[in-house]
């Protein structure tokens, strides 16, 4: 017997049709030719529409009706002649095709068809065409339909006592039909093509299941009713936060604050999603008229999961009667949209997903043993120390989950980075994400792993003198989100929408001009307890050590979607209000890191950054200098002045808060516009040249990161990571320029660093191990906790560090000179009087390079850069090598060469004496020398030491 199961209510329309788009015949078999017709002059909808196309295609599926688009045929945006349809003119477009073919069904899919979905574009995909409501259009599949006509919607809420009327008509011949009700047969009628009946009296919650049966094919249609449980009020015995709180291994007592609701059941795994009356929910009115309910005799480490069944009887126009919805607490959630991708090996042993339920469920589990903490006492690293290694877990290695980000630990360690920062991962819609989507803000997103693996991972980092930062974005929700949907706007009734006008948490229009997903309003006081309960969650839970606010602009009251001026002004609320949250962080951890992402105007910031700065607080703000930087690594005459990378670029900031860049994820890569834009004018030197390019990357680390105050870097600039940002997933470039409409800024990307080992490049790991050796030289020498000036604008920017408190018997002073320009450059020193007769490269650990203070320029080729302090540092480790051997490594090499002490006048000859490359001025043994353009074979090296001597060695080129 063919059995067709339909789980969701669905209205006649398929029978009636659409104005706009009809097929011949209807209804028709799967198996059957049909031929769809368009009428665009017809159209009533409100989603776009067509403007004159040139062509039509449509996308459409097959399914049942739990997902008609099972099966889709179509490839959006594309023009590719998939679903195109024919021009019959006068506006009416049509296609012509078997279903069972078109979509390429096999005997047992073809077998569960009964609904199809379709929309309709233009070519490019910039133009669209739905039903009216922004709906997707449906018809059924076969020629034996049912209809069910009564009742009208899914769940119907009845006062007890009430009855309810159920009818429904088929097409195709004389049925039989069968009423179920909690499982157990109420009714049944033969040979009949009209059916109806009316359950009376009704006292309990029932859920309905109507069958009609027609030569061995089955229909189901099912649906419900919710008895309203009257008044049903239950004072708290103590102040219960909202969610989940477990009393002990064997009971928990939920809460939910559901304002202007009438009743509210639980349904859930312990009473089968079919909750009964002493699963309705007490409404306690001495608390603000919360709901709650104490679940006793639960099984200690047994998982229960759960929904809220949220009702109003009477809503305001287009919100929904009911809503079904995971806690707005959760900690956890089960997903039927993302948990069937989530790989075994990031999420073992992952709940199941309860059968026949729909959207998000929450997981409660008592009895549950705590996470055993290796490290309890961590020591955050001093603000001003700190670089910050911001990645994304997706995108950090092929497994993209935790495992991956411990697994790198020693890269860490050795890379001298103190912090790492991980974009959002809390519960976001989808799985291949950037995260800030988020939906629940306690939940942890298991795509990445489970929530000990989270904490393990910031077990591991806290061992290792590592903080742990977590991105935040608490500025917005989107539509999964329990709060949004509790009260929703839902015109076409698909249980999604944007917020209401009675929504507690949301504004229905933003209130400034960045919006992403539903603004919330930060006024509200429910707004805030929700705030702080997320940073309480992470801070105790999960031991995090700061937060970065997302997009900060956007905590304010004051403004509308389309006022820039006042979104960038200074806003008092906002100032308040997050000084309210940053308030509470220190409340729980007194040395809590706080970055806010504002990127706004210095009065406000300073607000923030100087907040409590006395007491060792003060709120870090974020300082993007991408362009400028990026100027200086592509050798272009753009604006080159990088003074904004330090605190003093804010008059008004009372100490080091400005969280300096130069590199971020919203941002294109340097590397790539480098070799897009470089500069091309010295074919020696040829920016557009990818080892070239690379050989500039060092120099950017000098002068960014060694400038007094917290830095960060974006995952992989230590390697020189020259994919484009706007990566798709295929590894093609799709940036917002490109004629192909979208990008690929947010798509999942290649894994070239580790699939290629670029640690073993001689050129990549040499940016690797400078960024390294500088990011120690910050973090242990005093004197980068002290004042700078930084003088640039053109391509040798100059950054002078000192301390005057430190001895002049240790490092107090320091000097950093770069070359950005192709052209080997002499840069004026410009020593201070009076601190030193002799500067030491503090990138030689055995201080052996040195500079007379009476030099008055030092020779810098193009791309690289100087380090002097007055005293030597012993900070770097000495490499083993023989300095008193000339020689040159690596050797053989395929790209680049470094020499093992100070030479000068570089000249390499092939064997037949012939001179193929050479390098003029004066070069330490931290500058390298980029060989890639020569052929593959055995080369003689000829040098002058500082005692103008003359050296020679082989060098074999691979």
């Amino acid at each position: 017997m063919k059995k067709i199961y339909i789980f969701t209510l669905l209205a006649i329309i398929s029978l009636l049709g659409y104005s706009q788009v009809t097929i011949t015949p209807n209804p028709f078999e799967v198996d059957e030719s049909i031929t769809i017709t368009l009428d665009i002059n017809s159209s009533s909808s409100n989603c776009n529409g067509f403007n004159n196309p040139s062509k039509v295609y449509i996308h459409s599926g097959v399914g049942d009706t739990t997902d008609p688009w099972t099966h889709v045929v179509g490839n959006w945006g594309i023009d590719d002649g998939i679903g195109e349809m024919t021009n019959q003119g006068g506006g009416i477009w049509t296609i012509t095709f078997v279903p069972e073919t078109y979509y390429g069904l096999s005997a047992s899919e073809a077998a569960n068809v009964v609904r199809m979905g379709m929309v309709f574009r233009n070519a490019d995909g910039s133009e669209e065409l739905k039903a009216n409501g922004c709906q997707d259009f449906f018809f059924d599949v076969g020629t034996f339909q049912m209809s069910l006509s009564s009742p009208s919607s899914e769940t119907t809420i009845l006062n007890s006592g009430e009855s309810l009327s159920i009818s429904a008509t088929n097409i195709g011949g004389p049925a039989t039909y069968t009423l179920s009700a909690n499982g157990s047969v109420i009714n049944t009628a033969n040979f009949v093509s009209n059916y109806s009946y009316t359950d009376m009296n009704i006292t309990e919650n029932k859920s309905y299941e109507l069958t009609a049966t027609l030569n061995g094919t089955t229909i189901t249609r099912t649906f419900s009713v919710l008895v309203d449980p009257g008044s049903n009020f239950g004072i708290m015995a103590a102040d219960y936060e909202d969610g989940i709180n477990y009393i002990d291994d064997n009971t928990a007592l939920l809460v939910l604050y559901a304002t202007g609701k009438d009743f509210v059941y639980l349904a859930g795994s312990f009473n089968n999603y079919q909750p009964d009356a002493s699963y309705a929910m007490k409404k306690d009115p001495t608390r603000n008229n919360k709901f709650w309910i104490e679940l006793t005799g639960l099984t200690p480490g047994q998982i229960e999961t759960y929904q809220y069944w949220v009702v109003d009887k009477t809503p305001v126009a287009n919100s929904p009667v009911l809503v079904k919805t995971a806690d707005p607490y959760s900690t956890l959630v089960l997903s039927p949209f993302d948990d069937p991708y989530i790989p075994t090996t990031s999420y073992p042993n992952m709940p199941t997903y309860p059968v026949g339920q729909e959207r998000e469920v929450t997981v409660l589990q008592t009895g549950q043993t705590p996470y055993n903490w290796q490290v309890t006492d961590f020591q955050k690293p001093k603000k001003e120390d700190l670089i910050i290694y911001k990645l994304l877990v997706r995108d950090f290695d092929a497994d993209r989950n935790y495992q991956d980000v411990i697994d790198k630990i020693d890269y860490f360690k050795s890379l001298n980075i103190n912090a790492i920062e991980l974009m959002p991962v809390m519960e976001f819609e989808g799985n291949e994400s950037w995260g800030y989507n988020t939906s629940f803000h306690m939940a942890l997103d298991k795509f990445y792993g489970t929530e000990d693996k989270l904490r393990e991972l910031i077990d591991v980092c806290h061992q290792n003198g590592i903080a742990v930062i977590l991105d935040l974005a608490l500025n917005h929700a989107f539509g999964r989100n329990p709060m949004v949907r509790m009260w929703m706007d839902d015109p076409d009734g698909d249980g999604w929408g944007g917020p209401s006008s009675e929504n507690p948490y949301f504004n229905v229009t933003a209130t400034h001009t960045y919006s992403v997903g539903n603004d919330f309003d930060h006024s509200n006081p429910r707004t805030k307890d929700y705030t702080k309960r997320v940073i309480k969650h992470w801070v105790e839970e999960f031991h995090i050590d700061g937060f970065r606010w997302d997009l900060t602009k956007g905590f304010t009251q004051n403004c509308t979607s389309g006022n820039e001026t006042c979104t960038n002004g200074y806003q008092q609320d906002r100032v308040d209000v997050l000084r309210e949250y940053v308030d509470y962080s220190w409340s729980l951890d007194p040395y809590h890191y706080a970055i806010f992402e504002h990127l706004g105007s210095e009065n406000e910031e300073k607000e923030w950054a100087n907040y409590r700065y006395s007491e060792g607080k003060g709120v870090m703000m974020w300082g993007k200098m991408t362009d400028p930087y990026n100027e200086l690594t592509m050798g272009q005459n753009g604006n080159k002045n990088i003074n904004g990378i330090g605190h003093k670029s804010r008059s008004s900031f009372d100490g080091p808060r400005v969280l300096g860049y130069p590199e971020s994820h919203d941002e294109e890569r340097l590397m790539y516009k480098n070799l897009q834009f470089g500069n091309t004018s010295n074919s020696s030197h040829n920016v557009q040249d990818l080892n070239t390019a690379l050989s500039r990357m060092s120099a950017l680390a000098a002068v960014s990161v060694m400038v007094p105050g917290p830095k960060m870097i974006w995952h992989f600039g230590e390697l020189g990571m020259n994919n484009s940002i706007f990566t798709c997933n295929n590894g093609t470039v799709n940036t917002p320029d490109d004629a192909t409409p979208g990008d690929c800024k947010l798509d999942t990307k290649p894994q070239p660093q580790w699939g290629n080992n670029w640690i073993t490049d001689a050129v990549r790991s040499q940016i690797y191990d400078d960024w390294s050796r500088l990011h120690k030289l910050k973090i242990e020498e005093p004197v980068f906790e002290g004042e700078y000036t930084i003088s640039s604008g053109d391509f040798t920017p100059r950054i002078d560090i000192f301390d005057t408190s430190i001895p002049t018997s240790e490092l107090r002073n320091v000097i950093i000179l770069a070359n950005f320009d192709v052209n080997t450059q002499f840069v004026n020193t410009n020593f201070p009087a009076g601190v030193t007769t002799t500067w030491y490269d503090l990138m030689d650990p055995t201080g052996n390079t040195t500079v007379s203070n009476s030099t008055t320029t030092i020779t810098i080729p193009a791309g690289q850069f100087r380090i002097l302090g007055n005293q030597p540092s012993s900070v770097l480790s000495v490499d083993d090598q023989n300095f008193s051997v000339f020689s040159i490594y690596p050797n053989p090499t395929q790209s680049l060469f470094r020499i093992n002490s100070n030479v000068s006048n570089i000249e390499i000859y092939d064997l037949t004496g012939k001179k193929v490359k050479s390098y003029k001025g004066d070069f330490t043994k931290n500058d390298t020398f980029d060989i890639s353009t020569l052929n593959t074979g055995t080369y003689i090296v000829k040098v002058e030491d500082n005692n103008n001597k003359t050296k020679t060695t082989k060098l074999v080129k691979l």
